[in-house]
C-alpha cells in the first residue's frame, strides 16, 4: 500500500496491502468476494488495530459510497448509509422535525463504527447509539447482501458486531419528535458524601470530568431537555463562563453552555459539529461496569489517582441505560463509563492502564472495542455471556474469516 493510512490519534498505522474506496456498491461487493481479508475503516476513531485486516488484506472505506440519508416522518425512522457521520445526520433529522434520542460526545464520527464498536453518550435513561438501530444491511464475506432486524434472531449480535460479519452498507434508526435541550456546567463536586444516583440522574444527561489530580470532580455537564423538569443541582456550584472538558483548554469548540436552549443535536454532543478535529495529540481508554459499582469504583480510582494523573488529560464519567446486543459493553446491565483520554505517548500509558484495569477487575469491566486495553481475551470472553452466540453467527456468516483480524481472533475465534 504506497499510500500510509493511520488512525485519527495517529497511534496506528494500518499494515494493510491496499486500501480500497469503492464508489458503487456493485464495486464494493465484487471488491468483498474477491478478497480473502478485509476490514473496514470509518471514521478512524478508534485508538487500537480493530480495523487492520493485516499485511495481506485490503482495508476498506465506505466513506465515497453515496450518501443516503432517508427519513420516514411517518415511521419515525431514518436508513442511513455507512459512511455517514452523526453531524450530517443530525442536521438532517432535524430539518424533518425529528431527532435522535442519543448522541455520542464527539458528533464527526461514523454511525456504522460507532455503533459497531459499542459507542454511547449519556443518561440513565439512554441507551447505547446501537438501542436506536431496527435494522442493519451487510454485505457478507461472498458479496451478497443481507438484511437483519430488530426481531430476527440473530438481530443480537448484528450491530455492536465489530465489523466481523461483513461491511456495513446502511442502517435504519429509531427517531422521536424535535426537542430542545439546556446545557448546564458545575465546578468541584466533591467525591466525598457523592450521591451518584442522585447526580447521575438529575438530567436527561450528565457527565463528570476530573483529572484525578486531587479527589472529586473539577466539572459536572447537565444537559436538560426542556420537556423535562429542571432539578436543583446543591453539590456543586454553576461556572460563570464556558469550560472545555480539558482543563486550560479554550472552550470556543465546546457546544454552547449557561442554559441557552438549542436544538438537541447543538448541546447533546460536548464538541460543535462545525469543528471538525483533524487529529488528536491523545491516547482513549473507556471500561463500563455496572452502575451499582460506580461509587465504589471511583473510589477505587481514587486510590491510584497518583499513578493515573501524570498521564492524563481528563477522565469523564457517564451512565449508559442497558441493551440487548451480545458484545456492547452495556450488554445486559446499566452501566457506568470511565472515559480517560490520555496523553499521546504509548509507553508511559499502557502501564498505567494495566494498573487501572487491576483496579476494576473486581467490578466486571469491559473495555470499549475502540480504545486501548489489554485485558487479555481469556478474561474478557467470560464478562460477555452471548459471546458464544456471536461466534457462532460469525462462523455462519463468514465461514473463512474474511473479516476476522488478529484483533478479534483472541475473543471471537477460539468459541468457533
Amino acid at each position: 500500500m504506497t499510500e500510509r493510512v493511520g488512525n485519527w490519534a495517529g497511534n496506528i498505522t494500518f499494515g494493510a496491502k491496499e486500501l480500497h474506496r469503492p464508489r458503487s456498491l456493485d464495486a464494493l461487493r465484487d471488491l468483498v468476494a474477491g478478497s480473502a481479508k478485509v476490514r473496514v475503516l470509518g471514521s478512524g476513531h478508534s485508538f487500537n488495530e480493530i480495523a487492520d485486516p493485516g499485511p495481506a488484506g485490503v482495508l476498506l472505506s465506505v466513506a465515497d459510497l453515496p450518501p443516503v440519508i432517508d427519513v420516514d416522518t411517518t415511521a419515525r425512522t431514518v436508513r442511513v448509509s455507512g459512511g455517514v457521520r452523526y453531524a450530517e445526520l443530525a442536521r438532517t433529522v432535524h430539518g424533518h422535525g425529528l431527532a435522535l434520542a442519543n448522541m455520542a460526545s464527539l458528533p464527526h464520527i461514523s454511525v456504522a463504527g460507532s455503533v459497531a464498536t459499542g459507542t454511547h453518550g449519556s443518561g440513565v435513561g439512554n441507551g447505547s447509539l446501537a438501542s436506536a438501530v431496527r435494522a442493519v444491511e451487510l454485505v457478507t464475506a461472498d458479496g451478497a447482501q443481507m438484511t437483519l432486524a430488530r426481531g430476527d434472531d440473530a438481530f443480537g449480535g448484528a450491530v455492536t458486531s465489530l465489523g466481523a460479519l461483513g461491511v456495513v452498507t446502511a442502517l435504519t434508526l429509531d427517531l422521536e419528535p424535535d426537542y430542545l435541550v439546556e446545557q448546564y456546567v458545575y465546578e468541584e463536586l466533591p467525591l466525598e458524601g457523592l450521591d451518584f444516583e442522585a447526580v447521575a440522574g438529575s438530567a436527561y444527561s450528565v457527565s463528570l470530568f476530573t483529572d484525578w489530580r486531587r479527589p472529586g470532580f473539577r466539572q459536572v455537564w447537565r444537559k436538560r431537555r426542556t420537556d423535562e423538569p429542571l432539578s436543583d443541582f446543591p453539590w456543586a456550584r454553576p461556572a460563570t463562563e464556558p469550560l472545555h472538558p480539558v482543563p486550560g483548554m479554550p472552550a470556543v469548540n465546546c457546544t454552547e453552555q449557561l442554559g441557552v436552549a438549542g436544538p438537541w443535536h447543538e448541546r447533546l454532543p460536548h464538541f460543535r459539529a462545525e469543528f471538525t478535529p483533524s487529529s488528536g495529540a491523545e491516547l482513549q481508554s473507556e471500561y463500563l461496569l455496572p452502575r451499582g459499582s460506580a461509587l465504589a469504583a471511583l473510589h477505587a480510582v481514587d486510590e491510584i489517582r497518583q499513578t493515573v494523573a501524570p498521564v492524563l488529560q481528563t477522565c469523564e464519567v457517564r451512565t449508559i441505560a442497558a441493551d440487548e446486543q451480545w458484545l456492547s459493553p452495556a450488554y445486559g446491565r446499566d452501566s457506568v463509563a470511565l472515559h480517560f483520554t490520555w496523553i499521546e505517548d504509548t509507553a508511559a500509558v499502557l502501564p498505567v492502564v494495566r494498573r487501572l484495569e487491576a483496579a476494576l477487575d473486581p467490578f466486571g469491566a469491559r473495555p470499549h472495542w475502540g480504545k486501548v486495553f489489554t485485558v487479555p481475551g481469556a478474561e474478557l470472553r467470560e464478562r460477555y455471556p452471548r459471546l458464544g452466540d456471536f461466534g457462532a453467527l460469525r462462523e455462519r456468516l463468514d465461514p473463512a474469516g474474511t473479516f476476522t483480524n488478529a484483533f478479534l481472533a483472541d475473543f471471537v475465534d477460539p468459541l468457533s
